[in-house]
């Protein structure tokens, strides 16, 4: 959700800011969504099962 809104409000601050100023907003929405995606897959995953030989 607060990926879509940092999308959201990226173009909207291009258009009223000079510099590029917003793009490092949308570059750590993107890292965070990354690391959260990655963690919530990491965490689906099954444990590993140890066979007694």
């Amino acid at each position: 959700m607060g990926f879509f809104l940092a999308a959201f409000q990226a173009p909207l601050a291009a258009k009223l800011i000079e510099d590029a100023s917003w793009f490092f907003a949308v570059v750590v929405a993107l890292v965070v969504a990354t690391v959260i995606v990655a963690d919530d897959a990491q965490r689906r995953r099954p444990e590993a099962a140890d066979y007694a030989e």
